[in-house]
């Protein structure tokens, strides 16, 4: 029969086991091994303790008139990018820096538009010129043509004399008292200040249609102003693009390029974060996002900082689900249906914030699927400056 050893009292002295004695080895050995496993056993039974409490809270997701679901804070980004082809010249932001709407950031380079430039303004002042030229031709056009009416009055007075004097002659030479050599002379005259006449009114028909010509010149040359000014105005527009500035007030989030690369029209220069527009993307199942209303309450605590409670609103559900099975024919399936919801957080909140606001940080979302459901104390804890 094994003999046990009997443990010796505190302070006692353990009496050593036989070198024969195998049981009384064994018995020490399992003590031993018992020990070893205590601490193990009481943190196994500590962290049950704390997941407990943690489920207990956190539930599953769905406790009365409360909903939840896991998401990431996202925000409204922008790209700041060329609008024409061209190499950077410099950047003026680097990542991380806050900036303003309107604000320079970075400058493409501009040489070949200001030579541009400078063409099309040398071709404006030409144009002016010819502009001027163009209506001094319309004056002198319009003194030729008072010169030929001038001279038409001019030549139909001597019409009139020629006619007056030819009908004295004739009533002369029917009375004998005049040769017919003058009568003749006075015919011809009469007939030359005729065609005299004529000439001088097409003179005026001329210096008429060139007046017209001169004006139409000046038109065109006009036009010709106008359409140089606006190349000279389309190329300041152009220089004017070529200054990056921030659309918004955000942060430089990346560079996607560096000085001295060359870009197409719309390469990407600069990544900005609007902070003033933040929000975070959730999945609710069909059944609750259903319930959910716009501008309904919610409360989002993320996985780096437990302890804050994050206020925000419902200010979009999807109406289409964004995990959708083959077949929906059974109501276990429809259960599989997720619903994609965008809680915005208030822009005041984030301004008081802004420094420390990053995207893509995990959390939960709690939204309240019953208006009149009361927050629980941990959700009721505010996110203070």
């Amino acid at each position: 029969m094994p003999r046990w050893v009997v443990a010796p009292k505190r302070g006692a002295t353990r009496p050593r086991a036989a070198p024969n004695d195998q049981d009384e080895n064994v018995g020490y050995a399992m003590n031993a091994t018992i020990r070893k496993f205590i601490p193990v056993i009481v943190l196994a039974a500590a962290a049950a303790g704390t997941y407990f409490a943690w489920s207990t809270w956190r539930g599953d997701g769905h406790t009365e008139g409360l909903s939840s679901g896991n998401g990431r804070i996202e925000a409204t980004e922008v790209d700041v990018a060329t609008k024409l082809a061209g190499r950077i010249d410099d950047i003026l932001v680097r990542e991380g820096d806050f900036v303003t709407a309107g604000q320079p950031l970075a400058h493409m380079q501009v040489r070949s538009l200001q030579a541009q430039r400078d063409e099309a303004e040398a071709r404006y002042q030409q144009a002016l010129q010819a502009v001027a030229g163009a209506e001094a031709a319309v004056a002198a056009r319009d003194s030729d043509q008072q010169a030929a009416q001038a001279l038409v009055v001019q030549r139909e007075s001597e019409l009139d004399a020629a006619r007056r004097r030819l009908a004295r002659s004739e009533t002369l030479a029917g009375e004998g008292a005049s040769s017919g050599q003058e009568l003749d002379d006075d015919r011809a005259r009469f007939r030359s200040a005729q065609a005299a006449v004529a000439a001088t009114k097409a003179q005026v028909d001329a210096a008429r249609a060139a007046t017209v010509a001169a004006r139409s010149q000046v038109t065109g040359a006009k036009s010709t102003v106008v359409a140089v000014k606006a190349t000279v105005a389309r190329i300041d527009a152009d220089l004017a693009d070529n200054v990056l500035t921030a659309p918004r007030d955000g942060r430089v989030q990346y560079r996607v390029a560096q000085p001295g690369e060359v870009l197409g029209a719309g390469g990407k220069v600069l990544n900005l974060v609007d902070l003033s527009d933040v929000y975070m993307s959730f999945f609710l199942p069909e059944t609750v996002a259903g319930k959910v209303a716009l501008g309904s309450e919610v409360r989002i605590v993320l996985d780096v900082a437990p302890n804050f409670v994050i206020p925000a609103k419902v200010s979009f559900v999807a109406s289409t689900a964004q995990f959708t099975p083959k077949t929906v024919e059974t109501a276990s399936e429809r259960q599989k249906l997720m619903f994609r919801v965008k809680a915005h957080i208030d822009r005041e909140l984030l301004n008081r914030y802004k420094d420390q606001v990053k995207t893509g940080l995990p959390g939960v979302a709690w939204v309240k699927t019953d208006p009149q459901a009361q927050w629980p104390a941990q959700l009721e804890k505010r996110a203070t400056p």
